[in-house]
């Protein structure tokens, strides 16, 4: 633990702003040290990113979203409603300053860089979620066998092998399988005559994300936490011996404050040092049926689809679009996706589609999360994470309460500062 440079806060009562994956981690672990916790959100739990991600829990793809790829897609890939990555244009000048920022990143140099600053996230992510299952949150882990990466030629995979092995030569640990179709085939018969090439990601899990987020209030309320939905938080003040936290009901005082508001983070840190810009990247899914669903998660690199088994269902998810978070959802992308995953997965009823979702992912211009102390001693932060909140939202919650409870910061979340 490296000292903020300050006393630590007494810190008995603390909020937390926001009820996702990190909000809610963030908050059963301060419960965990014996803090009492009130938990606000404007909308609901997992009403943000939360809800309709694909639920992996794998540490092996879990890297700094700008790197050299990126770059490759050209304008006008990007400008094209049916790309993986999509940027309308509009006059918005925050947005192209976040995208000058974001390109600067895409570099071999500044994503190694990142990547070593995911390491310790990525080393200790899944135990985080078995402290959880521990301690008594009814929603337990799934094992992902088989996670299968799929591709239409060999050439194709050549991209993911390549980084899978930069990831590994930083000190990622990566178990990964080398298949040709026939074999993907054999593993995972719902696979069409399509996929050509795979590989086999060994050690993954995967996660209901609604269901895994609601346990997860449920043992925060039943702990003695206190939930406020459906009241918005319109301002955080550092009042110097308390944070008054101003809703549309009145005042709300507290030893301290944990902002995990996603990509709304700005809005209430900004105040406190917090500059760096966190943007939306809109992602979208929805769920069909098949006669078989596959076994575990089905992953299409080329395509940047995911799919997931979730409760009878296939949640398929994908897309990046760089939107402002209250837009609404645009069909051209959902129709995008549909024609996407048709031709890899055998009997997918993709005429009907449940739970259509879109979702704003909060991303930074450096790939890295905003996680640990303001510049005020009773003001942290806990967002950015991307399209990395599921996975990462355990281990964050129990670092960011380390730091609110000894006034140290760990040394997991030096890269993280919110101030950098």
């Amino acid at each position: 633990m490296i000292s903020n440079g300050g006393p630590p806060v007494r810190a008995q009562r603390v909020a937390v702003v926001g009820a996702g994956m990190v909000g809610l981690a963030t908050a059963w672990f301060l419960q965990e040290r014996g803090t009492d916790v009130t938990v606000f959100d404007r909308g609901g739990v997992a009403a943000g990113a939360s809800w309709g991600n694909a639920g992996w829990l794998a540490p092996a793809l879990t890297t700094p979203l700008p790197e050299p790829a990126v770059l490759r897609y050209g304008l006008r890939a990007v400008l094209s409603p049916e790309s993986p990555v999509y940027v309308p244009l509009r006059a918005d000048p925050a947005l192209w300053r976040f995208l000058a920022g974001f390109a600067r990143h895409c570099t071999g140099a500044r994503w190694r860089r990142a990547m070593a600053a995911y390491l310790a996230f990525n080393d200790r992510a899944l135990d985080a979620f078995d402290v959880l299952d521990a301690g008594g949150v009814p929603a337990p882990t799934r094992s992902a066998e088989p996670f299968l990466a799929c591709f239409r030629a060999e050439t194709d995979r050549r991209a993911l092998l390549a980084e899978l092995a930069e990831m590994e030569s930083i000190g990622q640990k990566v178990d990964v399988e080398v298949l040709d179709g026939a074999e993907a085939r054999r593993r995972e018969p719902a696979l069409t005559a399509e996929v050509g090439a795979a590989l086999q990601l060994h050690g993954q899990r995967f996660i209901d994300p609604p269901r895994f987020v609601g346990a997860l209030a449920a043992a925060v309320q039943e702990r003695g936490g206190t939930l406020r939905v459906g009241l918005a938080v319109r301002d955080v003040l550092d009042r110097g011996d308390l944070v008054t936290l101003h809703t549309d009901e009145g005042a709300h005082r507290f030893d301290a404050v944990v902002v995990a508001t996603g990509a709304e983070l700005n809005r209430l840190t900004r105040r406190y040092g917090v500059r760096r810009c966190v943007q939306a990247g809109r992602g979208y899914s929805f769920s069909v049926t098949a006669p078989q669903l596959p076994a575990g998660p089905v992953y299409l690199p080329t395509q940047r689809v995911a799919c997931t088994p979730l409760a009878g269902r296939l949640r398929v998810a994908g897309m990046m679009e760089f939107r402002r978070p209250d837009e609404p959802l645009d069909p051209r992308r959902i129709r995008a996706i549909v024609d996407a995953v048709a031709p890899f997965l055998r009997g997918l009823d993709l005429d009907d589609r449940h739970d259509e979702w879109v979702g704003s992912r909060p991303c930074t211009s450096d790939g890295l999360p905003l996680i640990g102390p303001t510049a005020s001693a009773r003001v942290f932060v806990a967002g950015g994470h991307g399209m990395w909140g599921i996975v990462l939202g355990p281990l964050t919650g129990q670092l960011i309460a380390d730091a609110v409870l000894t006034g140290g910061i760990p040394p997991e979340l030096i890269a993280t500062n919110p101030l950098r």
